[in-house]
């Protein structure tokens, strides 16, 4: 095989960590141009190995799949916070898992979800007033939380408990934020950084402990589920949301106390906040396009007339749906996935070894001239199926792909697109800042700065 490939040398113990930290948008964005396809470089002590190229990917996603499993070089903190959920998990504890889980993302199911999306937008868009400035980030992780926590734990939370959550999601955010000196700190470690994320896992799992008993014995009852789903919960049959599949599998010895708790923290926290972020930058966008948002607010006029969004409204909308695939594509949530390959792989020539981290950068990816004209720009019509088919399959992968693609893809795409719909037919959201946000790298990208947003009433055509 090959020689190693190029990057940049880096300084001893720490690698290229220190630049990372600093910025991790402009560092893989600036090695990927000087390097090419295949780049390595230390993160602290771990080598990794960035791929750019769709094909590359597609063979650590797709076809060689087998080869390479979750990374085990993060360090332990990811672990004592989602344990082995379907994030995490790995062999047959995966498969199992996923399969188990497979029946509450149903595409039935799902469609079945849209009056439960639309019914918190909907309060959420009430609680509204015309000229206030709201922080869209916090709107959007709000409902998408709720909506989370209805259509997957069968329940509900009230504001304290979502403000709760919300307010213990920025101790965790912290913990996985680049950091070349976190690897000389044990998790043990008595540091502040330590016990605010110790005691942000507490509270969350507490909330969950509280939901989780208190759908304990209800997993059957079609009438106990918040949520009614058509065809599962609405029919008399036993409710089909997450949890109590999970419970009922438990009935039968499939599933342990631990199980249900890593599953179920997996869901609130990946279940709400990639669809929120998602948002929070379409909404961004459409206030600095005043074209496009003008488009979105007649498909949505002319889709809807005026009654609330259903699920059937989405799948007539193709306007609505490029703009948050060109979102995506702009600011994935996922910013890159690492997978660590179980024997020596070759990939662009060159050898990757056994037990290296392979970073697949959807940031780099998504931003190339070489996949994209004109990159930088927002352009929803790069989605039309012509230009789409010109591009590689992974030149474009938000949700992973693969065995391992996002089990939520489907419930994240209509979720958003409703509650985009739904805030559209009633406002126009203006960012009130004169300059662009910064982003901020943690297990998903998030906004430096809040993301206030001046609410502007639409009149009524």
């Amino acid at each position: 095989m090959s020689i190693r490939p190029p990057g940049p040398n880096g300084v001893p113990l720490f690698g290229s960590g220190r630049q990372y930290a600093k910025d991790p948008f402009t560092f893989l964005t600036q090695v990927s141009e000087t390097y090419g396809d295949v780049v390595r470089f230390g993160l602290g002590p771990l080598d990794t190995y960035m791929l750019t190229n769709p094909a590359d990917i597609e063979r650590v996603l797709v076809s060689d799949d087998a080869r390479y499993r979750k990374p085990d070089f993060q360090d332990d903190a990811i672990g004592t916070l989602l344990g082995d959920g379907l994030l995490l998990s790995e062999g047959e504890t995966w498969r199992k898992q996923r399969q188990l889980a497979q029946p509450a993302f149903g595409p039935g199911r799902i469609s079945s979800l849209g009056e439960t999306m639309t019914d918190h937008a909907e309060s959420m868009v009430d609680g509204w007033a015309d000229g206030e400035v709201r922080d869209v980030q916090l709107e959007m992780a709000r409902v998408t939380v709720k909506i989370i926590v209805d259509a997957m734990f069968g329940s509900s939370l009230g504001d304290e408990r979502v403000k709760m959550v919300q307010e213990n999601l920025e101790p965790l955010g912290k913990r996985f934020e680049p950091d070349p000196m976190r690897f000389l700190v044990p998790d043990w470690a008595p540091t502040r950084e330590n016990r605010e994320y110790a005691e942000s896992v507490a509270v969350l799992e507490g909330i969950i402990d509280d939901v989780v008993s208190a759908r304990r014995g209800t997993e059957n009852d079609p009438s106990a589920a918040v949520t009614r789903d058509e065809g599962g919960d609405g029919d008399g049959g036993p409710p089909m949301d997450l949890l109590s599949v999970l419970l009922r599998a438990q009935g039968r010895g499939e599933q342990t106390d631990r199980q249900i708790r890593d599953e179920m923290m997996t869901m609130l926290l990946a279940g709400h906040d990639t669809t929120a972020l998602t948002l929070t930058y379409t909404w961004y966008l459409l206030s600095q396009h005043p074209d496009a948002e003008t488009k979105v607010q007649e498909e949505v006029d002319a889709v809807c007339g005026g009654e609330t969004p259903t699920a059937a409204d989405v799948r007539q909308f193709d306007y609505v749906e490029r703009v948050i695939q060109e979102a995506m594509r702009l600011y994935p949530p996922v910013y890159v996935i690492f997978r660590e390959p179980q024997v020596d792989v070759r990939l662009g020539g060159y050898r990757i070894p056994e037990g290296s981290a392979v970073m697949l950068p959807q940031w780099v990816v998504h931003r190339s001239p070489r996949w994209y004209d004109r990159p930088e720009e927002f352009d929803p019509d790069r989605w039309l199926p012509a230009r789409r088919a010109e591009r590689p399959r992974f030149s474009y992968f938000p949700f992973g792909g693969g065995p391992r693609h996002c089990i939520g893809k489907r419930f994240s795409m209509m979720e958003a697109q409703l509650i985009l719909a739904t805030v559209t037919q009633a406002y126009e959201l203006d960012y009130v800042r004169d300059e662009p946000f910064d982003l901020r790298g943690s297990l998903t990208m998030h906004p430096e700065e809040p993301m206030g947003m001046q609410l502007k009433r639409r009149e009524e055509s």
